[in-house]
């Protein structure tokens, strides 16, 4: 299932409490996800790493008391039914419960069936989600028992060019990177679990993305190498380049209509993520202008970049004469 989709799913779900557990390849984003899905309902949100928990994690024998008999001591994090602490409604996020040994397993089997903790219901408001990675991923995943499988719905997480471009132009992700993506896609989520580093949408974002222009030069190929493999790397580099050697996007707006339109795809992409981060309300027109001396596909892919980032522009009188000059390809 495509992200988009996916969180229009779990917004709908967490009306009716149904235990969810989104599985797909290591990096893909899974657990943002279900953060993004609890920060659009405005709930509360808690988040456990399973494969670092002990079933000591989930309650101790409370011998501390008087009579014949004792109860349990209840984790700080188990948002209980009667606390006034937590908020009323919120996601409780099993994270990587696919790691998790067999012991944890069983106790998250009764939580999310039962929604009590040693007897203790959880909150009305509260619902359980968990995230994990594919045994065939090789990731560490571990075979989920199989009551505890039946006990919930399991939703696959697909990775897709235009949902990661939309979450990537929303969040800063660095121009040259996106358009190096749209340009390679086959490379956005580039898992094999017999290679010892991979390109996924994690790897691109936090060691590529967020390292640009914070290293030096020289060393931006072995750092990329460590993020995303040597492949991929090599490939960025050489996008890089032709990035870096591109035409002021000034001086080209200063004459849209005769500034020189490259014929080169690679260097078509990179300009098109420049001018796109470039795109104002004030210079827009001139932007359309220039683009419509493309080919088709990129100027729309410019296009497209440009209204996702600030859509505005979408609102603007030369957006609404390119729309219907160029209606063959958008409706």
């Amino acid at each position: 299932m495509r992200a988009t989709l996916l969180q229009e799913t779990l917004n709908e779900l967490f009306k009716s409490k149904r235990p969810v557990c989104i599985e797909g390849m290591p990096g893909g984003g899974k657990t943002t996800i279900v953060q993004q899905v609890a920060n659009k309902l405005s709930v509360g949100y808690i988040e456990k790493h399973t494969p670092t928990m002990l079933v000591e994690d989930f309650g101790v024998p409370d011998m501390a008391v008087e009579g014949n008999s004792f109860g349990y001591k209840l984790p700080d994090w188990y948002p209980a039914e009667g606390r006034t602490d937590v908020p009323d409604e919120g996601i409780l996020c099993f994270d990587d419960r696919n790691q998790a040994p067999a012991d944890i397993q069983k106790v998250l089997a009764n939580v999310l069936q039962a929604r009590t903790l040693h007897g203790v219901p959880l909150k009305k408001g509260w619902h359980c989600m968990s995230t994990g990675n594919r045994q065939q991923d090789r990731a560490g995943a571990n075979r989920i028992l199989s009551h505890l499988r039946n006990r919930e719905t399991v939703i696959e997480l697909e990775t897709h060019l235009d949902d990661w471009t939309s979450w990537a132009i929303e969040h800063e992700v660095k121009p040259e990177l996106v358009s190096f993506i749209r340009f390679r896609p086959n490379l956005l989520h580039d898992f094999d679990p017999q290679r010892d580093i991979n390109a996924t949408p994690r790897s691109w974002v936090e060691g590529v993305s967020d390292v640009i222009g914070i290293v030096p030069a020289d060393a931006e190929y072995e750092c990329f190498k460590g993020a995303v493999g040597e492949g991929a790397a090599a490939e960025f580099v050489g996008f890089l380049k032709i990035h870096r050697k591109l035409p002021n996007p000034d001086s080209i707006l200063m004459n849209p209509s005769q500034a020189n339109v490259p014929d080169d795809p690679a260097t078509l992409y990179a300009l098109c993520g420049t001018l796109a981060h470039k795109a104002t309300l004030a210079n827009f027109d001139r932007v359309i202008t220039y683009v419509g001396r493309m080919p088709k596909e990129f100027s729309v892919l410019c296009i497209s970049y440009a209204t996702r980032k600030n859509d505005e522009l979408a609102s603007s009188g030369a957006f609404t004469k390119w729309a219907v000059d160029n209606q063959d390809v958008l409706f």
